[in-house]
């Protein structure tokens, strides 16, 4: 059996070849935007534990352990071995791609520190239960939505604020 050797990943900010810097040489990033759908995973598994607090009420403590995380955050603490590429990919992203994800996540955050907030002060079963369907309801068109812009599909109007995304979805 031969041993090959695997060239360690470039430390965040170290020099990539044009093709590591747009993803084309990494599988897990969209070559035509630079951007990696796993970043979605951290928003999905909080979608999941809220999906399944009405079923299984001892999986609150897992959610309102959730923390967000951003983009570079994201990738920095994962296990992921191109995560310094993936980073440099993102950095190399189209400016305006970045700020769109960057908006719809930062709204998912808030959403999700919002109604970690509310059922943290109020963990009755029905207000669990009702804080945790809207919080999903308002979350899933939000991934899709970023998925959209990872996968260079998607439309740049209509993207609103964090807070006016968080007020909507409380308002009855």
């Amino acid at each position: 059996m031969t041993a090959t050797a695997t060239a360690p990943a470039p430390a965040l900010g170290a020099a990539l070849p044009a093709e590591a810097a747009s993803g084309a040489a990494i599988p897990k990033i969209n070559p035509a935007t630079g951007l990696s759908t796993d970043y979605l995973n951290h928003f999905t598994e909080a979608i999941m534990v809220l999906e399944m607090i009405s079923v299984m009420p001892d999986c609150l403590p897992d959610f309102l352990a959730w923390e967000p995380r951003s983009y570079r955050e994201h990738f920095a603490a994962s296990r992921f071995s191109d995560r310094d590429a993936v980073i440099a990919a993102y950095d190399a992203a189209d400016p305006a791609l970045r700020q769109s994800l960057d908006t719809l996540t930062d709204i998912m955050n808030t959403l999700l520190l919002a109604t970690r907030e509310a059922i943290a002060s109020d963990a009755s079963e029905a207000k669990t239960q009702d804080l945790s369907q809207r919080a999903v309801n308002g979350l899933k068109p939000l991934i899709t939505r970023a998925g959209a812009v990872i996968n260079g599909t998607a439309l740049s109007s209509g993207i609103s604020t964090p807070q006016n995304v968080v007020d909507a979805l409380f308002d009855r």
